[in-house]
């Protein structure tokens, strides 16, 4: 697994404040918070960033997308919610393990950033 803050997460070497764990996928509030529910989803398997994904990642996707409006329905986000996955440096990814942003709370504007 490449040396990441979220690897350390998902061994445990870094505490987190998990809100969801199963043998694919963990999520954790963020510790910078850009709205007042911000939770990452993670997967366990390391993929460096969302252009990295290949076919057989789809169904793992899948799953991370599923378990992120499982989590802002348990937060009582209802439907008001924003998913963000960015990739790369010019698009603001800071840690190079994939990584969805679940963002809700507060209204957001479009267009983002």
């Amino acid at each position: 697994m490449t040396d990441t803050i979220f690897s350390k997460i998902i061994s445990g070497e870094i505490p987190a404040e998990i809100v969801y764990e199963d043998r694919q996928c963990l999520a954790f509030k963020d510790i910078n918070p850009q709205a007042p529910v911000h939770v990452l989803v993670i997967p366990k398997k390391t993929i460096v960033k969302i252009a990295d994904a290949s076919e057989p990642d789809e169904k793992l996707l899948g799953h991370l997308i599923v378990v992120a409006s499982k989590i802002a329905k348990d937060e009582g986000c209802g439907d008001a919610f924003r998913l963000v996955i960015n990739n790369g440096e010019k698009a603001g990814q800071s840690v190079y393990h994939l990584h969805i942003h679940l963002l809700a709370g507060r209204n957001f504007s479009w267009p983002p950033g």
